[in-house]
């Protein structure tokens, strides 16, 4: 078995009742702190830790899943509890479509200019690739939570972009969709 408790933190009594009918405990309501838009995930998960040992119960590792992210499997949620035993937290990563290093930014008056200059004339092949958070989920160890779930010791699992989508509006769904179907043509 991965986890030995499934929770689910909310402060909407609909969401908890939902959740309750497909086994997750619900044993305490998010508090109005973390539950509005400034709420961080650390936050979130300190509040979970700290609600849980005030009933005595204490965990080693820790999972935190988004709800916005409809991608998640077991598998690759396996993947990151082997790792927890090397890193102190572990984190679904995907690559950068395009390499950042050709960022543009805006000045005051809308014009374009190269965030990094030196690499205006540079093959997009021919930069290092870089990584940003799946947004998915977090294993972390317990023992070392503190304010980031990023640490000196943090591990990864690489996922490919079509395994990765944040749903945030409608777009974002549309585009869920279109992924869903693509990755069922691959199984």
């Amino acid at each position: 078995m991965l986890f030995d408790v499934v929770m689910v933190s909310t402060d909407d009594t609909e969401i908890a009742e939902l959740v309750k009918d497909f086994g997750a405990e619900v044993p305490f309501m998010r508090s109005t702190k973390n539950a509005d838009d400034f709420a961080t995930t650390v936050d979130v998960i300190k509040e979970v830790v700290s609600e849980y040992e005030k009933i005595g119960q204490k965990f080693t590792n820790i999972c935190c899943i988004y709800p916005t992210a409809p991608f998640v499997t077991v598998e690759r949620l396996k993947e990151g509890y082997k790792l927890i035993d090397r890193f102190d937290s572990v984190v679904p990563v995907t690559e950068f479509s395009f390499p950042v290093w050709r960022a543009f930014r805006l000045d005051k008056e809308s014009n374009l200019k190269y965030q990094w200059p030196e690499f205006e004339k540079s093959r997009s092949q021919d930069l290092e690739k870089l990584y940003h958070d799946a947004g998915q989920w977090y294993w972390i160890k317990n023992s070392i939570l503190n304010n980031s779930l990023i640490t000196s010791k943090t591990g990864s699992i690489m996922l490919s972009n079509l395994e990765t989508q944040d749903i945030d509006n409608e777009t974002d769904w549309r585009i869920a969709e279109m992924k869903a179907k693509i990755l069922n043509l691959k199984r």
